[in-house]
């Protein structure tokens, strides 16, 4: 029975620090990888996203999108023998709408002056 191939990625933090490798199938989409880093991530950590939207993974320059499958991420380079995968993890907290009547708040109030002067 032929072993089944696999895939093995190492997910570099904002801060320097690995996390993995695990070992994932070819067919795994990127929106799973997402989730296991959401599930797996570090308590000690200072920045921790909330869901897997607030993660971007990034590999060879490219972001990736969630429907794309790990087979897809692989870069051959010449006659190397295939070694572990680093993808770059990047947090982007998702924003929240801030009122306008909030972001107002910091700005001096304007005085409506009117000088007329009549000769």
């Amino acid at each position: 029975m032929p072993e089944e191939e696999v895939v093995e990625i190492k997910f570099r933090l904002y801060d320097g620090s690995d996390m993995g490798p695990f070992r994932y199938s070819p067919t795994s989409t990127i929106a799973m990888l997402k989730e296991r880093i959401v599930a797996e991530w570090p308590k000690d950590k200072k920045i921790a996203p909330k869901g897997a939207n607030d993660i971007k993974l990034i590999n060879a320059g490219k972001i990736l999108e969630n429907n794309k499958i790990v087979g897809q991420c692989r870069v051959h380079f010449g006659d190397l023998p295939e070694a572990v995968i680093t993808m770059h993890v990047v947090v982007q907290p998702s924003v929240t709408k801030v009122k306008t009547a909030e972001k107002k708040v910091d700005e001096p109030p304007r005085n409506n002056l009117c000088s007329c002067s009549i000769m």
